[in-house]
Parts: C-alpha cells; sequence; structure tokens
C-alpha cells in the first residue's frame, strides 16, 4: 500500500493509488533533503523546536516542491499541536494559518487536528515519536490529519477526528494511514501511564515499563469504525530509525518531520 519516493534528495511514503481513487495526495516525509543544521539537520518542518525559521521555510518549500504541490505553497496549514483533542476545520478562510514561520498568520491555535472538505489546502503537523494519522473519506472527499502522542491519545484526538469526518455526508467508507513512530520497542513509560492505558485498551499490558502506541492508535480507530481491512500502518520505529526521522525520546532537541494530506 505504501510506497516510498524520493524527489530531490526528499523522501516520502506515500499511497499513489489513493490519488488515482479520489485525488487525495498524502505524504510522510523523511529527514533527509533539507536545509537545516546540527540537530535539526536537514528537512525540519517545525517553527517550534529552535530551528531558525528561514531554514524552516525553505524546508518546508523544497518538501512541497518535492511531491509537486509547489503552486499550494502560500495555502499550506499548520496546528499549534498541544497535545490535546481538539480537531478543526480548515476552509478557505483558515488557509495559509501557519504556511510561514517567517510570517503571516499564525498555526490554528489549540488543534492536534485538522480536517478539510477543500481543495488545494495542504494540512500539514510536525512529528518527532508522536504518531502520525491521515484519515481520509474517499466518496466526499474529505481528510484529517492527527497528531496522537500519549497525551492526546488519552484524551481521545484520534476517536474526535474520526466522528468529525465521520459526520459529513457520504458512505462509511473512511481509511486510516498511519506513518512512522516511536514503537513499543522503545517507548519508556511511567506505570501510571501503561496503566491508564491497560484500563482503557485491551492489546495493552499492564506489566510493561513500554507502551505500544501504535497499537493504542490501531484500537483507537477500530473502536471508532475504522477495522483493521481500512487500516495501513507504515510500522516504521522512529527511535531506531533517526538517520531517517527525527526521535526526541533518541536524539533530545531535534527536527520534526511531518505528515501532509491534500485534496486536488
Amino acid at each position: 500500500m505504501f510506497e516510498r519516493v524520493e524527489r530531490d534528495g526528499i523522501a516520502i511514503h506515500t499511497v499513489p493509488d489513493l490519488f488515482a481513487r479520489c485525488g487525495v495526495g498524502i505524504a510522510f516525509s523523511e529527514r533527509g533533503g533539507g536545509v537545516s543544521k546540527g540537530a535539526y539537520a536537514s528537512l525540519d518542518l517545525a517553527g517550534h523546536v529552535g530551528d531558525e525559521p528561514a531554514l524552516v521555510d525553505m524546508n518546508r518549500t523544497r518538501l512541497l516542491g518535492s511531491i509537486g504541490i509547489d503552486a499550494l505553497r502560500s495555502a499550506l496549514t499548520t496546528a499549534e499541536q498541544v497535545h490535546g483533542a481538539v480537531v478543526s476545520e480548515v476552509t478557505t478562510a483558515e488557509s495559509g494559518s501557519g504556511a510561514f514561520v517567517t510570517g503571516g498568520a499564525g498555526p490554528v491555535p489549540g488543534a492536534d487536528a485538522l480536517l478539510t472538505r477543500e481543495r488545494g489546502i495542504p494540512l500539514l503537523l510536525m512529528f518527532a515519536d508522536c504518531v502520525p494519522v491521515v484519515l481520509v473519506r474517499p466518496s466526499v472527499p474529505a481528510v484529517a490529519v492527527v497528531h496522537a502522542g500519549w497525551r492526546g491519545a488519552a484524551a481521545g484526538v484520534v476517536e474526535s477526528a474520526v466522528a468529525a469526518l465521520d459526520a459529513l455526508p457520504g458512505p462509511d467508507d473512511m481509511e486510516a494511514f498511519v506513518g512512522p513512530h516511536i514503537g513499543g520497542c522503545c517507548y519508556e513509560v511511567g506505570a501510571d501511564c501503561v496503566s491508564h492505558f491497560d484500563n482503557s485498551f485491551v492489546t495493552i499490558t499492564a506489566a510493561s515499563s513500554r507502551l505500544d502506541l501504535g497499537a493504542v492508535i490501531a484500537d483507537a480507530l477500530e473502536r471508532s469504525g475504522i477495522p483493521e481491512g481500512r487500516q495501513w500502518h507504515l510500522g516504521i520505529c522512529t527511535a531506531h530509525n533517526t538517520d531517517r526521522f527525527y526521535s526526541h525520546r533518541a536524539e533530545g532537541p531535534t527536527g520534526r518531520h511531518g505528515a501532509l494530506a491534500v485534496i486536488i
């Protein structure tokens, strides 16, 4: 289902069949091919982690150019990402919020999921271990991009995004695409955190110091009405692959790769 595509030194994981079916393009970016330096090398897409804003803007421009949507650069829309469960719908009025770190309107405030039915508005959220989820309703078409760390997952950000997208008219055809994130192999958390998810998600074992956040998200998707057969998981651990992805747990201060969705 996923296909790794590289252009101009920038690699993304995408689903060509999805674009062919409904005109929805999605991309989970890797960290190579950008202009950032040091801990942020090289395709850092985040304006809130200490990288030079001008370099982040250049990286975003390079990413959109590599996937052939550079004409939509000023419509790029980002969110504040506060580890909550707020889902914000993006219309033409909000288009371009947070597009440029160096100026213009700021990102959509207080949101960890963005949804749109509008064509030509790329939605971009940033990650360095948390789980990126792209939801697609091909029949509408409509898309949502979700940022799910353990706090957001506990707050129900995935369920909220599915419900918001499901409320749109049309057939029950939602699909979920889950990008790279820290795996249960590497994600050490406190006993209280594991216990919380053990009480809420049957797939999580309490007798462990490691949390399989991917399993939490898969369970949340299924309980929200997206069965396993309409979920696709990239299955790459960010902490084990810091040569290709950013990992805050493995690296400390670092950049952010992205999850992007757009209706063309």
